[in-house]
């Protein structure tokens, strides 16, 4: 799929998606900062993802992980800084709530900024737990 809005394109084909600026973008944010461009394309590859283009030129991203039918977690969601206050990552997360395939019952998302964006769709804060693999655990209960 894809939307277009004052020259400005969202898409969902992954064969447009610039490997290089997603890496350079989620490697300046708080949340992805230390995952290797190996770790990041194959996170893609299990991911529905979107990116804004400036013409051809990539200027965001985001992705989704379904099953299509239950449960969605949407994450990464980045506008380069240059293209920012501009609305585009509101229009992003609009084209993300309208995909095909994420009509879902359930959302997810984590983050520490953008609340009111994200309130607007709907979100609200709720207590989580989480469990990271390879930090120190006793699994023997």
């Amino acid at each position: 799929m894809e939307w277009y809005r004052s020259g400005y394109t969202v898409s969902d084909n992954q064969d447009r998606m610039d490997t290089d600026v997603i890496y350079q973008m989620l490697s300046k944010s708080y949340w992805a900062s230390e995952r290797s461009k190996e770790i990041i394309v194959r996170s893609m590859k299990g991911s529905i993802c979107f990116g804004v283009f400036d013409g051809e030129k990539q200027i965001g991203f985001a992705r989704v992980i379904t099953d299509k039918v239950v449960f969605s977690w949407i994450c990464d969601v980045i506008i380069h800084p240059d293209h920012r206050g501009l609305g585009l990552g509101k229009w992003l997360f609009q084209c993300i709530m309208e995909h095909a395939d994420n009509q879902v019952r359930t959302l997810g998302l984590v983050t520490k900024d953008a609340h009111t964006l994200y309130e607007k769709f709907g979100f609200s804060k709720t207590e989580m737990m989480r469990c990271r693999i390879g930090d120190p655990v006793s699994w023997t209960i």
